[in-house]
């Protein structure tokens, strides 16, 4: 009998094992002890408590009933623990002990009587992190200010060399960043990654604290094991209201990252206009080559983004036509800068004209000439072709051209219609031109467009007594 009470013990400790090890290595009772402590259910936490029940049992990711009391911010519970002497000493499968759930999960009132019974402690978990790193990467402005009360290493690093201001960024939280900055951490320090606050910032979108370490004076220059500027990233991420912050701050717009490109190289690349009208604009170099010998207008040529394209050979032009003095100030004009394709109402009249040039006029070979006597470069010809193919091309290309030359003309405040009938016929396109009067003269006055009728006027009085203003779409244009 005794043999077969002691095998019916050691199944029934078999079974106990096993619903143990169900219930993540608890028994029953420490179990419904743990959840009780998580539910801030203290009635029944003195029930199994006189029941013997071990208060400092753990489950599989090594909590107690502490550690839920303490991520739950139940001081009633945490108190009855303490009371009946519950280990402090024990950390999570993470490494966290008591007070640096506390701060993980923002507990206030838990922080401070912890700090009262003399619980503070700036150990680390496993991955490096203290106390003030977990409550500055979770936001926890109030349990920021208290620990940092108690804080005396701010600038501790944690295992990916993070220091908890760069948490705060990291995490979008500007009110535990400016705590901390106050506290004086230090703004410029960077990771094992080689990745600044600021970096961090612009990475993740967080345009206000981009502003707030522009203006605590970040360094915007980046170091020699970073790979990419400031301005870079921005660029890389699209966003552009941050873009426009650096330049305000005078980043550097042709800084160059380890492939010696510019952020006008990515914003080329990428294709996104507003990225890239906002560095024309803002004067950066076009002429730089990244590592493969590569301007941004090859690039753009490369992927084959024409709006880009475009918009760099206008800014190409126009910055030329300004060293040679061609440009004026705009006294008086409304014109404003801009490199990006044109769909204003004013210039609709003209535009039609020059893409029924392009497309019913022009011979294959004719806009490279007029691109040729309009000092086109060849690049900026080899690129225009590169968008498109095919035996009709040309004329896509024609009026790519000729939109680009139109741009240039109205900036220099010149009569478009003038200049384009003189040129064509000092280009040696004698008959395109004799071609434009003689369509506009079989047409009534009132079917054809102003423009071809300011050339019909052109025509006929041999360049001589010419209006000394012309009007298409309502719109008078100046003097060319």
């Amino acid at each position: 009998m005794k043999g077969l009470s002691r095998l019916l013990r050691a199944g029934e400790d078999v079974a106990q094992g096993a619903v143990a090890a169900s219930h993540g290595g608890l028994l029953p009772d420490e179990r419904e002890f743990q959840y009780a402590a998580k539910m801030n259910n203290l009635d029944t936490m003195e029930k199994l408590f006189k029941k013997n029940v071990d208060i400092n049992a753990v489950d599989t990711l090594k909590r107690t009933a502490l550690h839920f009391a303490v991520a739950g911010g139940h001081v009633s519970v945490v108190d009855f623990l303490l009371h009946h002497k519950a280990r402090l000493d024990m950390a999570d499968q993470k490494g966290k002990k008591p007070f640096l759930l506390a701060s993980e999960k923002g507990h206030v009132d838990m922080i401070k009587n912890l700090i009262a019974l003399k619980l503070f402690t700036s150990e680390k978990d496993e991955d490096g992190n203290t106390a003030l790193h977990l409550a500055a990467k979770n936001g926890h402005s109030e349990v920021v200010e208290i620990l940092l009360e108690q804080w005396e290493e701010i600038n501790d690093l944690n295992k990916n060399g993070e220091t908890p201001f760069y948490l705060a960024v990291e995490g979008g939280h500007e009110k535990c960043a400016e705590l901390l900055l106050e506290a004086g951490s230090d703004i410029n320090v960077s990771t094992q990654n080689n990745s600044s606050a600021l970096h961090v910032a612009i990475q993740n979108g967080h345009l206000s604290l981009v502003t707030f370490l522009i203006d605590e004076n970040i360094d915007l220059v980046p170091k020699a094991e970073q790979k990419n500027s400031p301005l870079h990233l921005a660029v890389l991420s699209n966003n552009l209201l941050v873009v426009k912050s650096l330049l305000d701050a005078n980043h550097n717009i042709n800084s160059l990252n380890h492939r010696q490109e510019t952020p006008l190289h990515l914003a080329a690349d990428l294709g996104n206009v507003e990225l890239v009208e906002v560095l024309l604009k803002s004067g950066c170099n076009l002429k730089t080559m990244d590592k493969h010998g590569k301007t941004a207008l090859a690039i753009a040529s490369r992927s084959h983004h024409a709006l880009i394209v475009d918009m760099i050979i206008k800014a190409e032009r126009y910055f030329a036509m300004e060293q040679t003095h061609l440009a004026h100030s705009g006294n008086g004009s409304d014109f404003s800068v801009s490199f990006k394709q044109d769909h204003s109402t004013e210039t609709k009249q003209i535009r039609s004209s020059l893409w029924n040039l392009a497309y019913n006029q022009l011979k294959p070979c004719e806009w490279k000439k007029l691109a040729v006597f309009w000092k086109f470069t060849d690049e900026q010809i080899k690129a225009i072709e590169e968008q498109w193919t095919g035996k009709k091309s040309y004329k896509e290309h024609g009026n790519r051209m000729l939109l680009i030359w139109l741009h240039g003309t109205l900036l220099a405040h010149q009569n478009p219609v003038k200049h384009l009938y003189e040129d064509l016929v000092e280009a040696g396109l004698q008959p395109l031109a004799g071609k434009l009067i003689h369509s506009t003269s079989q047409c009534p006055l009132r079917d054809c467009s102003a423009v071809l009728r300011s050339l019909l006027v052109l025509g006929s009085c041999g360049q001589a007594g010419v209006e000394d203003t012309f009007f298409f779409s309502g719109t008078a244009l100046p003097e060319g």
